[in-house]
């Protein structure tokens, strides 16, 4: 039988394992149904994520306007360029830009929107061939081109780690991240998911991204 607490439970054992830090979860919602999603409200939490355009828009759109209106939506997967336009202004945070192609048309839709678009600058620096994002060496020629936009806001760096066992691997990618992020003076750092929040979270993670650990 499934029990109707169980987020608020998943919640309050994260919650007491992290009391030591400060960071936002974003419960990502992009397997779960709007009951789920409701259920997760209902426990506290209000920034969501989701990455499947238009099915995301779709569901968010069915929630009650109440509900809808005091919540954030966080675009955590990759974004195509032909999908911008729907993406820009519905989503408070895209944490997946990683071309200059994607930066001009965010831009371009944000200007026809009379509005500043937050994004983070999703870094590859496990140099996965599978993963999207920007190599390290990148990262400086990407913020300079980022900063010429009026239309865009840069709040930080996001990374997908691999998915593995090997903590000190995690951590040696997360503590470059968190270096990376230091360096360009950099206010959020995207890392960490169910596997591996708690080792992103003592590299310096300022947002979690939360889907099993939640919600099952």
């Amino acid at each position: 039988m499934y029990d109707a607490n169980r987020v608020l439970k998943n919640l309050s054992n994260i919650q007491n394992l992290t009391k030591q830090y400060h960071f936002k979860i974003v419960a990502v919602s992009k397997y779960y149904s709007t009951d789920r999603m409701i259920e997760a409200y209902n426990a506290g939490l209000r920034d969501f994520g989701e990455s499947r355009l238009p099915e995301a828009i779709e569901k968010i759109n069915s929630l009650d306007d109440v509900i809808r209106s005091d919540c954030s939506y966080h675009l955590i997967g990759h974004l195509q360029t032909n999908k911008v336009k729907r993406a820009v202004g519905f989503f408070k945070l895209i944490h997946s830009v990683d071309s200059e192609k994607l930066v001009d048309e965010i831009s371009k839709e944000a200007q026809k929107l009379g509005i500043k678009q937050k994004i983070l600058i999703q870094v590859n620096n496990s140099g996965e061939e599978q993963k999207f994002g920007i190599a390290p060496s990148q990262l400086e020629n990407m913020i300079d081109y980022v900063s010429k936009s009026e239309n865009i806001e840069l709040e930080g760096l996001m990374n997908v780690a691999p998915y593995t066992d090997d903590s000190a691997l995690l951590k040696k990618l997360f503590d470059e991240m968190y270096n990376l992020k230091e360096t360009y003076k950099l206010k959020e750092l995207s890392m960490g998911m169910s596997n591996d929040y708690k080792i992103a979270l003592d590299s310096g993670a300022t947002i979690v991204r939360l889907g099993r650990t939640l919600f099952e």
